[in-house]
């Protein structure tokens, strides 16, 4: 009997609401304009905090009618106010809110209220405009699309600290890539903004320090204007680095951080000044540890990774800086045990960061890892290394998984650990998964006819220990080893590139390749005799792999080297003074004996 009740119940309150919305939709069509003032400010009153209502508003067609009030000549000023107020309390609802408004062209109406002379109503269009561009569903174009309005909000830039605070806003949001850095920049952003960094309100300071941060993304034309700018008396750069110190705000400290990073990447700023050695990285490194927010530690960690990227130096320092590649593994680490969490939000919050956590820690880990082999070493040696790597290339979030593969290409450029810890570890299993599901092998073995050696390398690299590729584009990828072999490359690259055959070797299809490859064994040989130990170890990798005698056809094999006379000079480096060379050669010429 209780449930037979239950249905009409629902619907009267739901009907009740409705009459309520309809209600206050209705007193906008008032003639009494004085009536419907007061039904906008109570409509605002109603809205604030009130998904529900706010949605049933739309539904019932309030938007269209507080744009034509907004709009009409004849509505006084605070009428407009108001109505825009409204506005943006219905955008700071749900996403499908902000799409309803922009359905019914909020942009315009907003951007044409720009142009009154009271500035309540302009304040209260920008902090509306300001809700529905940092919304993720508003295209940032629609800024760019009259030429006339980026010239006058710059203008309106003087007005107030309000209109300054979602003027910067609205910029920085909407400022995605170089062709908008540069409307802004040729708009005068950068004079216009620069004395802001001063302004006595915080959140001025902050979303015009975040103005600074996106116009120098990648792009030296504002970095190099940047690092001379002065403002009362100091550079910018000064100022910066001022507002990263320990007593700052939190996000003003990552934010003046990501400045001096994009400017240091840009080639305004050295790598090695003290700005960045003494001053960016130690900040970057600190917003890693455990006592910033998860999401801190994620725009720490993947800023750091970017800044030391391409320089080994800075590399080298920020490894030695907190214990950072300790640090890092506690990024692996979340979310904790759930039934070590009591508190289900802590539980959400967590499961929401786990992976931009595991993705920001690979590619820090990667950028360490990218010169330096004694960095490599301590990375791989951190707990359970390998092992996270595994996990991450079998990931759900295709950005985790791009990360540990940029991890293990980092790390996989070490010749020692190709040696060691890379073959005791299942690596290339998932990696095969990502890079085929990917469609990335064709783009590889495109690679590996390019004209620079370098990526030529990386593209056979990233290829290599592959058997099921080397069977479709074997000839293709042993014509690039040829060719870098042959080449007038330094003793580094021939030494990765025998490395990265000794590992192709390590396949049955690919085995065959090279042993059917008469110009490939005669570059092995070539470089066994080589003057560079290095080389001649790396030659020696090639040669074990071949005729390992567990394998299939290692017989066929080790007779067609012997006859090239591989053994005799496997004889000779036994009595290598380097112990590494000589213990190499005799454990090969066991496999002849065995």
């Amino acid at each position: 009997m209780a449930c037979l009740l239950e249905t009409p119940i629902r619907m009267s309150v739901l009907s009740e609401v409705t009459a309520s919305s309809r209600h206050y939709v209705d007193r906008l069509f008032d003639p009494d304009p004085q009536k419907v003032l007061q039904g906008v400010i109570d409509m605002k009153n109603a809205v604030i905090g009130n998904n529900k209502q706010k949605a049933n508003l739309i539904v019932l067609g309030a938007v269209p009618r507080l744009l034509y009030l907004l709009q009409q000549e004849t509505s006084s000023t605070e009428l407009k106010t108001e109505c825009a107020v409204v506005l943006g309390s219905l955008a700071m609802g749900t996403e499908n809110n902000v799409k309803s408004l922009l359905d019914c062209h909020i942009i315009p109406a907003l951007l044409q209220g720009l142009l009154s002379p009271d500035l309540k109503f302009i304040e209260a269009c920008l902090r509306c405009l300001r809700t529905i561009f940092t919304s993720p569903v508003t295209p940032e174009e629609l800024l760019y699309t009259d030429a006339t309005v980026i010239p006058h909000l710059m203008a309106l830039l003087s007005r107030s600290r309000y209109t300054q605070e979602y003027i910067c806003q609205i910029f920085s949001h909407c400022c995605k890539g170089p062709d908008h850095q540069t409307v802004l920049f040729n708009h005068g952003a950068v004079q216009n903004i620069a004395h802001l960094l001063t302004s006595v309100s915080y959140k001025v300071r902050m979303q015009a320090l975040k103005c600074f941060s996106v116009l120098a993304f990648e792009n030296p034309q504002v970095s190099m204007t940047l690092v001379n700018v002065l403002v009362d008396g100091e550079l910018l750069p000064q100022i910066f680095v001022k507002m990263l110190q320990r007593d700052k705000p939190i996000e003003m400290q990552l934010t003046s951080a990501k400045c001096l990073t994009y400017m240091c990447r840009a080639g305004a700023i050295r790598t090695d000044d003290n700005c960045i050695v003494l001053k960016t990285l130690p900040c970057l490194v600190r917003m890693c540890s455990k006592e910033r927010l998860l999401e801190e530690r994620v725009e720490g960690a993947e800023t750091l990774a970017y800044l030391i990227e391409p320089d080994v130096e800075l590399q080298r320092i920020a490894s030695i800086t907190d214990h950072l590649i300790a640090m890092l593994a506690d990024y692996f680490k979340y979310p904790s045990s759930v039934s070590a969490i009591t508190d289900i939000k802590r539980l959400d919050h967590d499961l929401k960061h786990a992976h931009e956590l595991r993705q920001a820690a690979f590619k820090l880990y990667a950028s360490l890892g990218a010169n330096d082999e004694d960095i490599r070493k301590k990375i791989i040696e951190t707990e359970n290394m390998m092992d996270r790597i595994v996990t991450g290339l079998s990931e759900s979030s295709v950005k985790v998984r791009l990360a540990a593969v940029r991890c293990l290409h980092s790390l996989s450029r070490s010749v020692q650990q190709l040696r060691t810890s890379f073959q005791d570890h299942a690596v290339w299993k998932p990696l095969m998964k990502p890079i085929l599901e990917s469609g990335a092998v064709e783009l590889l073995c495109g690679l590996t006819q390019s004209e620079n050696p370098a990526l030529r390398v990386n593209g056979i690299w990233a290829l290599m220990h592959i058997d099921k590729i080397m069977s479709t584009h074997g000839k293709q990828i042993m014509q690039a080893v040829t060719l870098i072999l042959e080449g007038e490359h330094n003793i580094e690259v021939k030494e990765q590139t025998l490395c990265i055959l000794a590992n192709i070797a390590d396949g049955t299809t690919a085995k065959e390749l090279i042993m059917t490859n008469d110009d490939i064994l005669q570059k092995i040989k070539y470089y066994m005799g080589h003057s560079h130990v290095k080389l001649q170890l790396a030659a020696m990798f090639c040669i074990s792999n071949l005729i390992w005698n567990d394998e299939e056809g290692s017989q066929e094999r080790q007779d067609k080297l012997r006859d090239m006379g591989i053994v005799d000079i496997l004889h000779k480096l036994s009595q290598s003074p380097d112990s590494n060379l000589c213990d190499k050669a005799k454990m090969a010429l066991q496999q002849y004996l065995a």
